[in-house]
């Protein structure tokens, strides 16, 4: 667990988790990169980066499956050929996490903000652990967070509510009191299912969907945005 020292805590919120990719950074054209690597690798024709960034958003191993068939409903993350291509995948991102990563606007202002306030923050993402760490210290976010949880940090994944039981539980907050911040359905249900309050990006990847189609407290621009929000919305 990252942790670092904040001032005190004048809100009533307890806690803000936020999702990685799509969220805070554009991971798109590493992920495509190694997807289109491991095309390659199997012998296959690489495809366009918006349609990898389709495939982005319940883990790795689906993100492998659906770019080794090319397919959207793809679901297969066992057997010898999906273990290959997942090898060939985990080689290739090892060698990219983080070179071609890019910041959306607004949030390391959003950031500031809310440490400003007082409040801890975490990251909650389906990034296993190998690459998320070395990702929050190459981009310079790994200060502004009191707690990791990965995709393998607990059995399951987002949606499931459990990654954000666990963060609540390493930030010392009741989910109740706790803001999640994503891009995806994924963080919408989890964070439903925990009893957060929930907000959404517009920007990130969510399989293609628009965020306007998700039940959340609210959709704001940017992570900046989200810090006002903080403000004027009280649990």
């Amino acid at each position: 667990m990252i942790t670092t020292e904040t001032p005190a805590n004048a809100t009533r919120w307890q806690g803000v988790l936020l999702d990685l990719d799509g969220t805070l950074l554009d991971t798109l054209p590493d992920l495509a990169g190694a997807a289109n690597a491991m095309r390659q690798d199997l012998g296959l024709d690489t495809l366009p980066a918006a349609e990898i960034g389709h495939y982005v958003g319940k883990g790795v191993d689906l993100l492998v499956a659906r770019a080794q068939a090319g397919n959207m409903a793809a679901t297969e993350t066992q057997g010898e050929a999906f273990e290959r291509a997942r090898q060939f995948f985990y080689t290739h991102y090892e060698l990219l996490n983080g070179q071609h990563a890019t910041f959306y606007p607004g949030v390391f202002e959003g950031l500031r903000a809310i440490q400003a306030m007082g409040i801890p923050m975490g990251v909650v993402t389906n990034k296993p652990t190998q690459f998320t760490l070395p990702l929050l210290e190459r981009t310079g976010l790994a200060p502004f967070m009191q707690t990791v949880v990965c995709g393998d940090s607990c059995e399951q994944r987002k949606p499931d509510p459990a990654p954000i039981f666990l963060a609540c539980q390493q930030l010392n907050c009741e989910p109740k009191l706790t803001l999640t911040i994503g891009d995806s359905v994924n963080d919408a249900l989890a964070a439903r299912a925990a009893g957060c309050k929930v907000l959404a990006v517009p920007y990130g990847y969510n399989e293609g969907n628009p965020v306007t189609a998700l039940e959340v407290d609210g959709i704001v621009a940017s992570i900046q945005a989200a810090a006002q929000w903080l403000v004027n919305n009280q649990p």
